[in-house]
């Protein structure tokens, strides 16, 4: 009789407990349209099960998950785990063709990986083309059973993703973009919870709402999934509490405006302290330079119980589109916990010192709109994504699909923040990698450049978490610079905002083996080509060694 391996493993975990530490969570995601309406305009949207936002992946700490994904709509899709470490689990990863080829109409996937020594808030999204503006969810990771929260435990939960609204398909959005050269429209609105609020004729859509007790403590687990916006968001006459941004905790701090960058998530603790009433929950969003963004405020309403239904809104101030003093006070106030149960493990040795040079190009295109199209680059090097997935063609030594030779400086140096725009605005092609040895320590200065315009970059890494151990405005300057980082507890995250016309600098050891993406999570940028990947070699034994592809592994 045949018995599925995965009712097998729940077979021998009853016989020998020991084998099987962990919980196993299973999850069905079907890629489905759906229609649906917003700003007075209904349209088919891609969505997962139906939900818009998707479904919410709940687990615990070191629990195996099972996720079949079975793709029902015309378009290739993948699934990425936004933030999972995937400890030699790169095959599950998602981004399309760098870890796996996509799901084709009409096929599925099982994506099996565990979460190992993360605890918190992340997000699952799409990771091909822009399906991610409606395919993504939340990912919450409790603690091991047994084990308390670092802060005070909370009456309640709650999960807020933001994001944002196109009347259009996105996916002709980004054609467009892509056949004229040009930069791709604007979103039309920005949503909580999938809802854009009463920022239209069309209030009858309805709004995100909260509804809270008094004297209540709220665990708010916020998202930011937006495509392509930095956002601010903020709760009318509250405080927020932040205890753990993309699943590692930190060092509690009280404010009244938290800042996500696309991909980012930020977990805070509200009281519900104001009695009785209605207050105004809104995100905005930040761009501290010439590039148009959408400025449309989406909101939402936190309301106690036994509040009058007629009573009216108490609003809030909205930041300044421009507010980067916000920006920087909120990034500077994160902290790792370096505690002795969540240590901040800062690599104090560095094996390769690198710095990535962040910016936009223009380059010739025939068929373009005026002969050019705007692209994007790390080190003048724009993406090209292959045909083949980059991980099997590393795992099986096919050759022709990607070189190793990632430049880990800037070919050619210059005044990477000058307000002047060099006479050269072209950029080079290619599908390069940076190969790292197992095990060994990075140190990654972003750097931002202002050539065409500076701007602010959420850098995301694929399958580590690295701690952001300093960062400026203007050029980075290693004698200086490098004196002043944080080695002690600075935050731990998977996603980074490079302040315009600044830098960041991270570390993290690689201790993962796999290709593991590096790119803008701003998807225009994604698109034109903002993007790389690491290759981390094996180190010795099957332990430290990518695993064989599963037999499920989609072709291309």
């Amino acid at each position: 009789m045949f018995i599925p391996w995965v009712q097998m493993l729940l077979f021998l975990s009853l016989l020998f407990p020991a084998w099987v530490e962990s919980d196993i969570r299973h999850y069905n995601f079907t890629v489905v349209l759906k229609n649906t309406t917003r700003l007075c305009s209904t349209k088919p949207i891609v969505t997962v099960n139906g939900k818009f936002p998707g479904p919410t992946l709940y687990a615990r700490e070191d629990d195996n998950v099972l996720v079949n994904v079975v793709n029902h709509v015309k378009h290739n899709v993948t699934i990425h785990w936004h933030g999972v470490r995937q400890l030699r689990t790169g095959w599950y990863d998602g981004p399309a063709y760098i870890t796996q080829c996509p799901i084709q109409p009409g096929q599925n996937y099982l994506y099996n990986f565990t979460l190992t020594g993360q605890r918190g808030t992340l997000l699952w999204h799409a990771h091909i083309s822009w399906l991610r503006s409606t395919v993504h969810g939340a990912i919450v990771i409790l603690p091991k059973k047994g084990v308390p929260y670092p802060f005070p435990k909370p009456d309640k939960q709650e999960i807020i993703i933001l994001g944002e609204w196109w009347k259009a398909d996105t996916e002709a959005v980004v054609k467009e973009a892509t056949e004229t050269g040009l930069a791709p429209n604007v979103s039309d609105a920005h949503t909580i919870n999938g809802y854009p609020g009463p920022v239209s004729i069309c209030s009858s859509e309805g709004a995100y709402t909260l509804h809270v007790e008094n004297h209540k403590t709220y665990l708010l687990r916020v998202i930011n999934a937006a495509l392509n916006d930095e956002l601010f968001f903020k709760i009318a006459g509250h405080d927020l509490t932040v205890v753990e941004v993309d699943a590692a905790y930190v060092k509690p701090f009280k404010t009244d405006t938290l800042f996500l960058g696309p991909g980012q998530t930020t977990t805070a603790l509200l009281t519900a302290d104001r009695g009785i009433g209605k207050y105004l929950i809104a995100t905005s969003p930040f761009m501290d330079t010439v590039v148009t963004v959408d400025t449309v405020t989406g909101m939402g309403y936190l309301r106690y119980n036994h509040t009058h239904p007629l009573i009216p809104t108490i609003m809030t101030s909205i930041p300044p589109v421009n507010a980067t003093s916000l920006t920087s006070v909120f990034a500077e106030s994160l902290r790792s916990l370096n505690s002795k149960e969540y240590p901040a493990k800062v690599p104090l040795t560095v094996d390769h010192s690198l710095l990535f040079t962040f910016g936009v190009g223009i380059n010739p295109c025939a068929t373009c709109f005026n002969g050019s199209r705007a692209v994007a680059a790390i080190n003048n090097v724009t993406f090209d994504m292959p045909t083949t997935a980059i991980l099997e063609a590393h795992y099986y030594g096919t050759k022709g699909v990607f070189t190793d030779d990632f430049p880990g400086k800037p070919l050619i140096p210059f005044d990477y923040t000058r307000t002047t725009t060099p006479s050269n605005l072209q950029t080079m092609n290619g599908t390069r990698v940076y190969r790292l040895a197992y095990n060994s320590t990075v140190e990654l200065v972003i750097q931002g450049n202002s050539i065409l315009a500076p701007e602010s970059h959420p850098a995301h890494l694929h399958g580590f978490n690295f701690f952001a151990v300093g960062r400026g405005l203007g050029n980075y300057n290693p004698e200086k610079d490098r004196k002043k980082f944080n080695l002690v507890d600075p935050v731990e995250r998977n996603t980074i905002s490079v302040p315009t016309a600044g830098w960041t600098a991270i570390r993290f050891r690689a201790d993962n083996p796999g290709v593991w993406f590096f790119h803008c999570h701003l998807e225009v940028h994604t698109t034109w080509g903002l993007k790389m990947a690491f290759l981390v070699e094996n180190g010795e034994g099957p332990n430290e060694s990518l695993p064989p592809p599963p037999s499920d592994l989609p072709q291309c």
